[in-house]
């Protein structure tokens, strides 16, 4: 049975789609977690300062035990020294060899053969081919050219040498199958933990009452159009909108109304109490080249809640246009969040349509792949 290393975010933080399927993977191989060595070079401030010091103190095995994402086998986890200057040729170098001598002690030390090198990271470009690995993976799941906090002129010529060297590059949107074209390209679509999310959970006690909820679950960043939703819920007075996570943009002209709420964020354990108990779940993000290529987790999270959906626009929605209220050209959200709150009594249709896309089954998908590459 083959054994992986993998490249990722910091294991133990929110659930990513790579974190779910190595978590399913787990059962079976044994694996390797580089945390994260980063996209892009520090910046002056506060936050990067604090991310600094807390990946110095992974790096001495002074910070805590990473959170388990969930009972049963856990990976092998290491916080590598790495130099976060990625466009320097002679960072590369360095950080090469560093990796390359950690990744293959710690393989040394767990006896670990028939290698499977897998990077969710354009930055570990340089890693493929180094460790003796038997087959290389490149699991893409957003689109780096368009993805804010990204440094493109580093990570583009890496993301476009990495795909050049891997053996097979795993997609999770149709976008990002165009995107790679001509190389030996899969989509993967996300799963969803439908077990979680369909089993009724109780309404946490900060989630307002006594109006109509509207909700959104996730990082608040760039991608958020909060314009468009300050005029929703002015429009709208008669509603409470809620917002769960961390906020990463500018969100004043929200914060100023009285019927929104932010709650910050939450457990993805504790996240079904929410979006069980709201009467409409929203994916009100910008139209731009990232969300055109992503597959957001909550869409089929969201699904497997049965709470009726409002949407704007853009490609992974289109796929459950029967069940879910997208907006049509210029249409004001109000009118989108209405059709879905009519539309709240089809729970079970919305939970049938991925009943059976689960993360179970996507690793099943996945393991099929592993087990070929590691025969030829």
């Amino acid at each position: 049975m083959a054994d992986l290393v993998v490249f990722g975010e910091d294991w133990g933080g929110l659930p990513s789609s790579t974190q779910h399927l190595i978590g399913h993977l787990l059962k079976r191989h044994r694996v390797i977690w580089i945390n994260s060595i980063g996209l892009r070079s520090p910046k002056p401030g506060l936050r990067d300062f604090l991310r600094i010091i807390a990946k110095v103190r992974a790096m001495l095995g002074l910070s805590q035990k990473p959170e388990r994402v969930k009972d049963g086998p856990q990976p092998i986890i290491l916080n590598p020294k790495v130099i976060p200057f990625h466009g320097f040729s002679h960072a590369r170098k360095i950080n090469k060899r560093w990796l390359t001598e950690a990744i293959l002690s710690a393989c040394a030390e767990h006896d670990f053969k028939d290698i499977i090198l897998w990077t969710s990271l354009p930055t570990a470009v340089d890693i493929v081919g180094s460790l003796g690995e038997k087959a290389s993976i490149y699991y893409c799941g957003d689109d780096f050219n368009a993805l804010d906090g990204v440094d493109h002129a580093t990570v583009n010529p890496m993301e476009r040498e990495l795909v050049s060297k891997v053996d097979l590059t795993l997609v999770v949107s149709e976008a990002l199958a165009h995107k790679f074209a001509g190389h030996n390209t899969i989509m993967l679509p996300h799963g969803v933990d439908f077990e979680l999310f369909s089993k009724p959970s109780s309404c946490p006690r900060d989630v307002p009452d006594k109006k109509p909820t509207a909700g959104f679950y996730g990082s608040l960043s760039e991608w958020l159009d909060v314009e468009m939703m300050a005029q929703t819920a002015t429009a709208m007075p008669g509603w409470n909108f809620v917002f769960v996570g961390t906020v990463k943009t500018r969100v004043g002209v929200l914060e100023e109304l009285p019927n929104v709420h932010f709650l910050g964020p939450k457990a993805h354990s504790r996240l079904p109490g929410y979006v069980q108990n709201w009467d409409v779940a929203l994916l009100p993000f910008r139209h731009n080249r990232q969300i055109q290529a992503c597959n957001p987790l909550k869409l089929r999270e969201y699904l497997a809640s049965g709470t009726a959906i409002a949407s704007t626009d853009f490609p992974a929605v289109r796929l459950y246009k029967d069940l879910i209220a997208i907006q049509k050209n210029k249409e004001p959200f109000s009118r989108v969040i209405q059709r879905a709150y009519e539309s709240r009594d089809n729970k079970q249709a919305r939970q049938d349509l991925v009943a059976n896309e689960s993360w179970q089954h996507r690793a099943n998908q996945l393991e099929d792949l592993i087990i070929h590459l590691a025969q030829k």
